[in-house]
Order: C-alpha cells, then structure tokens, then sequence
C-alpha cells in the first residue's frame, strides 16, 4: 500500500457522512476536504447542511463557503484544488479524508477527469444570460444541436451537466462528448473508499426528519434571503426551488416541505445507484454510532496494511 492514504466517506444524504468524517478525522489526525457541490457556497448553510462548529468539534474543513453564489465550480476544478490540499496536507500526514455526497465530484478525485479547455468567462456569462431569458428547454436544444450523442444519454433534469457540456462544446468547436475519454488516472496515495448503507425505509425516515429541521432551522428565511438570485445555478437545489414555488403561490408551504422531502428522497436513491456500481467500496451500516464505524474503518487501514 502507498504511504499516504485517502479516506472517502460518501453515501445517500442524511446517512451520517458528516459525523463519521469528523469522528475519523479526530482518530487520524487529520482534516476534511468537503465534495459538496453546494457547501462550497456562501449564503446556504441550511439547506446544504453544512456543519456547524459545533460538528465539526475543531477538524478543519476545506472548500466549505468559500465561494459567492454568482461563482462558477466544477468537478474539473473540484479535482485540481483537492489535490493541491491533499499535497499540502500529506507533507506531515498519513491520512487525509475527503466526505461528500456529490457523485461527480468524488469520482473526479478519485480517478480524474478528462481534459477539457478552459472556458472564457464571455462565453460563459452570455450563456448563462441566454438561459436565463430562454429557460431549460432552449438550453436542451442548443445540446442537441452541438452534441447529439451526448444529448441521448445526459440526465435533462440536471441542467447544470447539461450547461457544463453546452459551454465546453462551444469554447471547443467540437462535440463535448468527443473529449471524453473514461480513462482512469493514476494517484500517488492509495484510496480507501466508506459508503454509509442501511435499510432504505430507515434512511427515508432520517431524510424525512431532516427536512423538519430544517425548517425549524430557518429553510424558509434563507430561501427568501436569495429568492432574488434564484436564477443562479447554485440555487437550482432541492429545498430551495420547492420555496421558491410556495413564495410564488404554486404550491402551499405545507405541500413545499412535503416535495421537499420527496425529492431528496428520489436524489438519495440516485445516490445509492450511482454507489453500488463501484465495487471498490467498503459498505458500513449508517445506523451504528460514528465511533463504531470509526472502528471498522481503523480495522479496513490495518487490513490493508498487512
């Protein structure tokens, strides 16, 4: 095994990521590196879960609210700024953990993403006012046009993919699909992936309970706080765009919080597809305590070490 050791700790939301990380993080004495495509922004802290202080229980946290909502971000620059923490962080330590729910972001950390051209912010600014005026559907369109193949395969509910692509097609004169290679990069430190399973009913029960309280929390101010901006893509999030709705009178509050909890019902079962195609994950169950799974995670590290 290779000296330096990354700890990944993901699974569906609401299983208990957060309080592992920390939990491991206090025994390794090391820190966390947040994949949240949402955390990282200011102004949010609610409805991206962000945790408190108090949670954090003195580890540092990178990359959590740090950029404005108006800032662009993604799993290409997600990859280049953990690696440049985990280069900074493994000159004096053997472990670093990464926790996180965003898909995207811990597979570009973990094995890379395919080159892709820089795009200038001209581009990228008139795009984004385009769709705004146009909406979902124009930009639907515009993919279809430049890049028909990936067209029939992206996810067209998740506009932020299908913005990224659209963008790269344009800045390179060609198909975005035609850049991507699916090769895997080699890191030099070895990676010890945690996915947080359980009993789906129980995890529904958790997310359920969560979106309560959030609300008690003050979901619903902080929404009002940006509705204003809700053009935005890093608002384009459960939680947020079911408030939106209820302040625009298309739904009752009671029926906002309701979809709310349905929709990051759905996104977890996205999460929990997307986890079982890798085979290189240890599954632990999220309804033991942090220390116990901090325990078998300890155990996993010595196991490889023999």
């Amino acid at each position: 095994m290779r000296e330096k050791t990354l700890i990944v700790i993901t699974g569906p939301t609401a299983s208990g990521k957060s309080a592992l990380a920390v939990e491991t993080a206090k025994r390794l004495d090391t820190e966390i590196i947040s994949a949240d495509s949402r955390q990282i922004y200011k102004g949010i802290p609610i409805v991206t879960a962000v945790p408190t202080l108090e949670e954090m229980d003195g580890i540092r946290h990178h990359l959590i609210e740090i950029l404005a909502l108006e800032d662009y971000y993604s799993a290409s620059e997600f990859e280049r700024d953990s690696l440049e923490i985990l280069d900074n962080l493994f000159e004096d330590r053997d472990f670093a953990i990464v926790c996180g729910g965003s898909m995207m972001y811990v597979d570009a950390l973990c094995n890379g993403i395919d080159e892709l051209p820089t795009v200038p912010e001209t581009i990228r600014r008139s795009l984004m006012k385009e769709w705004g005026a146009r909406g979902d559907e124009w930009l639907l369109e515009q993919l279809g046009q430049l890049d028909p193949e990936h067209y029939r395969r992206v996810d067209r509910k998740n506009m932020k993919r299908v913005f990224h692509a659209v963008e790269i097609s344009l800045t390179a004169g060609k198909p975005y699909s035609s850049m991507l290679t699916g090769g895997k990069r080699e890191r030099p430190f070895n990676i010890i992936k945690i996915c947080l399973d359980g009993d789906r009913s129980r995890l529904f029960e958790r997310i359920n309970n969560r979106v309560e309280r959030m609300v008690e929390s003050g979901l619903e101010e902080e929404a009002r706080n940006v509705a204003h901006l809700r053009h935005l893509n890093s608002l384009n999030t459960v939680g947020l765009k079911e408030m939106f709705s209820y302040f625009d009178g298309v739904m009752n509050r009671e029926e906002a919080i309701a979809r709310i909890q349905k929709n990051t019902r759905v996104y977890a079962k996205k999460q929990m597809t997307w986890h079982k195609r890798d085979k290189e994950m240890y599954r632990l169950d999220f309804e033991k305590s942090a220390k116990e799974n901090t325990e078998e995670i300890i155990a996993i590290i010595r196991n490889q070490k023999l």
